[in-house]
């Protein structure tokens, strides 16, 4: 499989790149500078890219199987940059033959009982708000693109760098926790996770939470 991935130079999409890497597929890794740090592979093609752009979303994904996202907002963004590339993404690879799009999500939009979704708890820390209400506004950009085989993949509640296990439990909407409450994953593990899910198309239209 030939990948196009927004969002390549970052911790998830650096990983999700490896983990592509490992099975075999082709990767053009796309990034703001045209770099990938720590990524040496023969079979990764780095490129700059503006996920902002319509013209150039469609110009990078014209002749690849499918389009995957990592993407978030830089540290010097507004984390309302975020739907607005989820909208153009979804914009620019209508504009191609490829109808594949996997996008990595977050983890406040997931439902944690009746209702409730984590964003809405008393746990959920105040300075992360409005960037989980960025990734559920990306979500619902996602949610109208019927034409695309998208995929919405998201986090437990707390992804950090840790060991690739293979192992993960998955959830339709919902988010994966231990019995006591744990919600973790670490990010080698979500990436397995991610790629299982663009490989397989389980998960079409659907947004799917991934833990331990």
């Amino acid at each position: 499989m030939n990948v196009l991935l927004f969002g390549a130079s970052g911790r998830i999409g650096r990983r999700i790149t490896d983990e592509l890497t490992e099975r075999g597929h082709e990767v053009t890794g796309v990034s703001r500078s045209g770099e990938i740090e720590g990524v040496d592979d023969p079979n990764v093609e780095a490129v700059a890219g503006d996920a902002t752009d319509a013209d150039d979303v469609a110009d990078l994904a014209a002749g690849h199987d499918a389009v995957a996202s990592a993407l978030g907002p830089a540290k010097n963004e507004e984390v309302d940059i975020l739907p607005q590339m989820a909208d153009t993404l979804i914009t620019g690879v209508g504009r191609t033959d490829v109808d594949r799009l996997v996008w990595t999500g977050g983890a406040g939009g997931l439902s944690v009982g009746l209702d409730t979704k984590l964003i809405e708890t008393d746990e959920f820390p105040d300075d992360l708000v409005p960037l989980a209400q960025a990734h559920i506004d990306a979500l619902e950009e996602i949610r109208d693109a019927d034409d695309l085989e998208w995929s919405y993949v998201a986090p437990a509640a707390r992804i950090e760098p840790g060991e690739r296990t293979g192992e993960y439990r998955t959830a339709e909407g919902q988010l994966v926790a231990t019995d006591d409450g744990e919600s973790h994953i670490s990010m080698e593990d979500f990436a397995v996770a991610f790629v299982d899910e663009l490989e397989s198309g389980d998960a079409i239209h659907t947004q799917l939470g991934v833990g331990y």
